[in-house]
């Protein structure tokens, strides 16, 4: 059964549906009885020009001063006059166009007669004349009002919508914050103990190689602890060397990973200070080096590279010889939830996006990649001097 929150978005998008319908139907009717008015009044205007070929010499001078009247105080409708023993064009109403132009005035008798049937002026029972009008100015401007009217609702729409994605991402972000801050309050607790275990192994005479190994795990899942913690906190960010930082992280995920996949590092010999959050560019670089061996399948190369780029930035570029990234999803691998794999929740890469261009100012995107041959990874870091 539906939820009353569907239910009510439902009813609001067939309400809405139903007040469009009527104001469209609505300003329809009004343009219509528009142009029967205006129909009315042309045949008004067209009727006094005949009567006025029908007056004789000797009638009265007030009916000529009436029909003149009704003839000259049409000053809105365009008209264009056709006599027809003369075949002469006469207008009215029209500025910018001139009487010999005789090409421009027939495209605009073709239009009128789309507009409105032609009348016919005649004389006893002979058509002298035919007149051809449009729409006044006014009729022309309602004409665009319901394309404008939709427009106008459509943006509404598209605003509310907008607004309404807008609150549910803040509170998804709000979500994972919170899921995020208490794991790792559960992982400390556990933590500790292994802490323990380990000083008591120590007492045991267990092999040395062991319990370093160990410890670099727990230290491992002390520093998992402190990045889950600050998920949804402002970073505090330092200068330190990104060379440093990068090939701590470098040797890391190496030597837990499968030995099916080759290493390569390219960094300078000098250092580069960058101001950086380690924990969460320790994480970024994660991410990209986990993804980048998904898309390996887990067989394939990676290389990390620092390129120094004098007065700008310092680039980090990561690549992989997987199968590669199209085009078209170059920009919408950053989105949260986009994944190509079965099994995963498309995180790992919005978060290093988050975590580069939201918390550390920076850059990252799709440098390059090529189907079958891999795909390239590049961050941009302002150094500092």
């Amino acid at each position: 059964m539906p939820s009353k929150s569907t239910l009510t978005r439902w009813l609001f998008v067939v309400v809405s549906i139903i007040i469009i319908g009527l104001v469209i139907w609505n300003t329809t009717q009004f343009f219509n009885q528009l142009k029967d008015n205006e129909r009315d009044k042309m045949e008004i205007w067209a009727a006094a020009q005949q009567e006025m070929q029908n007056l004789s010499v000797n009638s009265s001078g007030d009916e000529g001063s009436f029909l003149i009247d009704i003839v000259t105080k049409n000053e809105t409708t365009p008209m264009v006059l056709h006599t027809l023993k003369e075949n002469i064009y006469t207008l009215k109403n029209l500025e910018g166009v001139e009487e010999k132009d005789t090409i421009q005035i027939k495209k605009m008798v073709a239009r009128y007669k789309t507009e409105y049937k032609p009348i016919d002026i005649t004389y006893k029972d002979e058509v002298m004349a035919t007149l051809y009008y449009g729409n006044s100015p006014i009729i022309n401007k309602i004409k665009y009002y319901p394309a404008a009217l939709i427009l106008i609702i459509i943006l509404l729409f598209v605003a509310i919508y907008f607004f309404y994605q807008t609150s549910k991402s803040s509170e998804q972000n709000k979500l994972w914050a919170g899921m995020a801050k208490e794991t790792a309050h559960q992982i400390g607790t556990p933590l500790s103990s292994l802490v323990g275990w380990t000083e008591i192994l120590k007492v045991e005479n267990v092999n040395p190689e062991y319990i370093v190994e160990m410890e670099k795990d727990i230290s491992r899942l002390r520093t998992i602890t402190e990045r889950f913690s600050k998920v949804g906190s402002v970073p505090n960010l330092e200068n330190v060397d990104i060379v440093e930082e990068t090939r701590q992280a470098f040797d890391y995920l190496k030597s837990r990973s499968s030995k099916l996949i080759e290493f390569e590092l390219k960094v300078p010999q000098a250092h580069i200070p960058v101001r950086l959050n380690s924990q969460l560019y320790g994480w970024t670089i994660e991410n990209l080096v986990k993804n980048g061996i998904d898309a390996m399948k887990g067989q394939g190369k990676i290389t990390i590279e620092i390129v120094r780029q004098e007065g700008k930035y310092a680039l980090v570029r990561i690549s992989d010889t997987g199968k590669g990234i199209p085009k078209r999803d170059h920009k919408r691998v950053f989105k949260p939830g986009f994944t190509t794999k079965k099994r995963g929740w498309g995180l790992g890469l919005s978060l290093a996006k988050r975590i580069i261009e939201e918390y550390h100012k920076g850059k990252i995107y799709v440098s390059k990649s090529t189907k079958d041959e891999g795909t390239t990874f590049e961050m941009a870091l302002a150094y500092t001097r």
